[in-house]
């Protein structure tokens, strides 16, 4: 029996299906307008976007215009590519202009698809970006539908990595720039360290695109993207801290040698605020005010040092240096250094010198990065799983897009074994006989080291894998050769990957991939004739002869589509479940394609990952029991239902800790914003006296609040304090005390007086100095203390992060205990910058000559971070750079200077000293 929802869709339809079927009306005027735009001459089209211009710029709305700009770009589409957008690629361009996410099938056209809303509204003149996963694929769509924009009149830039800065200025100033989530980001954070404004490169955050949404937004988003670079010297801390460990007796902490943890008991804490008292480096009574949230963590870190790791076995000291051990294979690691300052615990420990290192200058996560934009959209072939995640952490909307032709695709049962021994051989042989009737097979796999099995598996069975860049394999099954050959996905070579998606729908061809979301190339039957047009005939002029080759390999690709057609399509076979149902749906989603027939099918066994979540031990009993013999499958829809409620459970969980952690960084991300708003207003003020006044006032209210308590008689004033306060932060000495002792003086009048003497002594200096030096001097001054706090803050907040945990022990919530103490911090933030800046302002000495070189960090010094959430590496060095680096560094002879190259002013010294370059050989030069 139907439930009344069932009926109800029956009869009205879906949400989405009335979401969509409002936009046909559109469709409908748009394509009322084809006609008109088909006798237009192209200046005449080109003439169009000037004319919307200065509409816009008249006032008038811009999506006002969408349907006479759509039916101009798909006209310029029609005569620049060969493509006119179907009816369904431009709901798919309305979508995206109303700020949610067009979930499209792989080979509907994404791509096209965003030039629809990229040209509407770069109409504006605040310019739009479109996020692509890597910079292959941004290079390729900006030079490709670059043609779309160009021939409207629109400039079209692209950001890569090693752009110079002149260059990414002009990429951004484009009217549409493609470039990758990681270097939109980056530059962000870069923009927000420079000093002046022409050191920046974006602009204010208009409207954003971003292709492969849940790739980017969802699965990326689990790790912030970091800039980090030399801290400040802390080596004295370290020592200081590691002696008042090693005096610490047993009854001061526990250690968990299981979870490799160590803590100080109650007594331990009074112990060590006994210690550090005496030491002067206690800032408060308590050890675990947010004030010492350094200490902590300083000695938490000297206490694992200690009582953890064991010199010999753990690390060995060579050359004055820790070097870690690995624990699997007893070999050394030099060049690895352990984290968050338990190397520099160590070092201490073992008295060698201790190293500098490295400290977040600027960090943000993808969800606050992209919520900076006016106006954002998204579009991929699977976002419906992750519906709720957008909706809440984007305020994004996911509309699934009809396909242009209905799917053919057979999606059969799961086939589940009980080892993964028999599900690889059930595998093998699937991939023989598909391939025997010449039907082309991608065989997706959630990781590397199972690609790699698969690949030994067939290598096992007489086939040859195909080598990158190596195209005779497969043109022996263009000439219908019968050779068992397979080509495996490898995520460095872009350019190769993309040749070898598009000739994965060759009859007989065999692909494994490791995650085919982002690909960026539709898997035609047949082969992609473009692509083998490119790289086969890339060496021969234009010409008639290229032509009639050109020709040949278009005849030929339609005959082995025939083949592939006959064959029964692409089969698409993964070889277990991955625990987000997206990825599953992106693998299946590359069958099928415009209505192609196709076929995918799932292998699964119980030692797969996901299966063991719901209890595999039990399920094989079962199996054995029902007498399920090696080598046969168990089929049954029951099966998927299982396994896709298992992943729906994952996914749910994932999405419970994103927003935890997300939680916690948009705390830090509301003082970020005011901390790089102000930043930004101290750039573009031509003076910024106003603003050092309001401090200067702010100082006094401070002090004076400070040495004169509210409602205290005037016997319990600090006069002496407030009197010292004022010499050494506003370089005045004035008479305080003779104030203070006038009778019935209160609080307010001492306040006024500081601040028209300070005033005073401020316009004086200005005078002295000079005006326009002074603007200079003031702004500089800002920017620096501001930037140095700020620093300060982002470690001590991340150190916060990693203690306050510990608080739901005591039955308190740490997301409200770290809110509340990250506002105290700011605050004493906010108070120590007023002290600094009107400190340098009034009492710093200004010499009239020429400036030393400011003394910003060298790009070199600089370090992209963004850990792939896979793997922890970090996704943000280019291996080509990595590996040019390591040579650069093979090739170095501390002995001779010709050897060193450019070195930066803050690196260490190829020399060998430990001294920073600028303190030694670079102060020769």
């Amino acid at each position: 029996m139907l439930g009344l929802g069932t009926i109800g869709r029956k009869i009205f339809g879906s949400a989405n299906d009335r979401r969509v079927k409002g936009f046909r009306a559109r469709v409908a005027r748009i394509n009322a307008l084809e006609p008109e735009m088909e006798k237009l001459s192209d200046d005449e089209l080109r003439a169009r976007t000037q004319r919307f211009r200065e509409e816009v710029a008249n006032g008038k709305p811009v999506d006002s215009l969408l349907e006479e700009a759509f039916a101009t770009v798909r006209e310029a589409a029609r005569r620049t590519l060969g493509q006119r957008p179907f009816d369904v690629q431009l709901i798919g361009g309305m979508v995206l202009n109303e700020r949610s996410i067009a979930e499209m099938k792989t080979g509907e056209g994404k791509t096209l698809v965003a030039t629809l809303p990229a040209y509407l509204n770069a109409l504006a003149g605040k310019g739009v970006h479109v996020v692509t996963v890597n910079d292959y694929l941004a290079r390729r769509d900006a030079e490709w539908m670059g043609q779309i924009y160009r021939f409207l009149g629109l400039t079209v830039g692209c950001v890569v990595p090693n752009l110079d800065h002149v260059a990414r200025q002009q990429a951004y100033a484009a009217d549409i720039t493609y470039g990758t989530n990681n270097e939109f980001g980056f530059d962000y954070l870069r923009d927000n360290l420079a000093h002046d404004l022409r050191q920046m490169v974006q602009r204010p955050h208009h409207y954003a695109i971003v292709d492969e949404v849940d790739s980017i937004l969802i699965d990326e988003a689990r790790t912030p993207l970091i800039i980090s670079g030399p801290a400040e010297d802390h080596s004295e801390l370290y020592r200081a801290i590691d002696k008042l460990v090693a005096t610490l007796a047993p009854e001061h902490y526990e250690v968990d040698l299981k979870q490799r943890s160590a803590s100080l008991t109650e007594e331990g804490q009074e112990k060590m605020e006994e210690l550090l008292g005496a030491a002067e480096l206690l800032k408060s009574e308590s050890l675990y005010d947010s004030e010492n949230v350094m200490l902590v963590h300083h000695t938490n870190q000297a206490l694992r040092a200690h009582q953890l790791f064991q010199k010999d076995r753990d690390y060995i000291v060579k050359d004055d240096q820790v070097i870690i051990i690995d624990e699997f294979t007893g070999r050394m690691m030099p060049g690895r250094r352990y984290s968050e300052g338990l190397h520099q615990a160590l070092e201490a420990k073992e008295g060698v010198r201790v190293q500098q290192e490295n400290q977040t200058l600027a960090q943000i996560t993808f969800q606050n990065y992209f919520r900076l934009y006016e106006k954002l959209g998204g579009m991929t072939g699977t976002a419906s799983t992750e519906a709720a995640e957008f909706a809440e952490t984007y305020g994004l909307e996911v509309v699934e897009i009809p396909t242009n032709v209905p799917i053919a695709r057979l999606d059969e049962d799961d086939e589940v074994y009980r080892t993964a021994k028999e599900k690889f051989d059930a595998i093998v042989a699937d991939i023989e006989e598909a391939r025997t009737k010449g039907q082309p097979v991608l065989v997706g796999t959630t990781s590397i080291e199972k690609s790699e099995l698969l690949a030994a598996e067939l290598k096992k069975r007489g086939f040859r894998q195909k080598d990158a860049g190596d195209t005779n394999a497969f043109q022996a099954l263009y000439g219908g050769k019968d050779e068992r050959v397979f080509a495996v996905l490898n995520a460095r070579y872009h350019e190769q990957e993309a040749y070898i998606v598009a000739q994965a729908g060759v009859p007989g061809a065999i692909t494994i991939a490791t995650n085919m979301a982002g690909r960026g190339t539709d898997i035609q039957l047949g082969g992609n004739p473009e692509m083998r047009i490119a790289h086969e005939l890339a060496d021969m002029e234009e010409g008639p002869e290229r032509e009639a080759k050109a020709a040949e390999i278009r005849a030929e690709v339609a005959r082995l589509k025939d083949k592939a057609l006959a064959a029964g399509g692409l089969y698409v076979m993964g070889t277990e479940r991955h625990e987000s149902r997206r990825i599953d749906n992106q693998l299946r989603g590359r069958s099928g394609r415009q209505g192609d027939p196709g076929r995918s099918k799932f292998f699964l066994s119980l030692q797969d990952d996901l299966m063991r979540i719901f209890g595999s031990e039990r399920m094989d009993g079962m199996l054995r029991k029902l007498g399920l013999k090696e080598g046969e499958a168990i089929v049954h829809p029951w099966i998927n239902k299982a396994v896709e409620k298992a992943q729906a459970k994952v996914e749910a969980r994932n999405f419970d800790a994103r927003k935890h952690l997300l939680k916690f960084d948009n705390v830090m991300n509301d003082q970020r914003k005011v901390v790089f708003d102000q930043r930004q207003q101290i750039m573009r003020a031509d003076d910024v006296s106003d603003t050092l006044k309001e401090m200067r006032h702010g100082f006094i209210d401070d002090i004076v609040r400070d040495h004169i308590p509210e409602k205290a008689f005037a016997e319990q004033w600090d006069v002496d304090g407030l009197t010292q306060e004022v010499q050494e932060g506003l370089g005045l000495d004035l008479p305080v005390k003779d104030w203070a002792a006038e009778e019935g003086i209160a609080d307010e009048e001492i306040r006024e007086r500081l601040y028209n003497a300070a005033d005073s002594r401020a316009a004086e200096r200005a005078v002295e100095i000079g005006p326009d030096v002074m603007r200079q001097v003031e702004k500089s001054l800002l920017l620096q203390t501001l930037d140095h706090h700020w620093r300060e803050h982002l470690v001590q907040l991340e150190m916060l992060s990693k203690v306050v945990g510990f608080r739901g022990y005591a039955q308190r919530d740490p997301l409200n205990e770290y809110k509340t103490e990250a506002f105290e911090m700011f605050q004493s933030l906010l108070a120590r910058l007023r002290k600094d800046v009107t400190r340098a302002h009034m009492t710093v000495q200004i010499r009239l000559q020429p400036p030393p070189e400011p003394e910003m960090p060298d790009v070199e010094d600089l370090q992209p971070v963004h850990a792939d959430p896979r793997t922890g590496e970090n996704e943000a060095m280019q291996p080509a750079m990595a590996a040019a680096g390591a040579a650069a560094a093979a090739a170095i002879d501390p002995a001779d200077p010709s050897t060193w190259g450019k070195v930066g002013r803050n690196s260490p010294c190829p020399c060998g000293s430990g001294k920073k370059y600028k303190h030694c050989h670079g102060a020769l030069a």
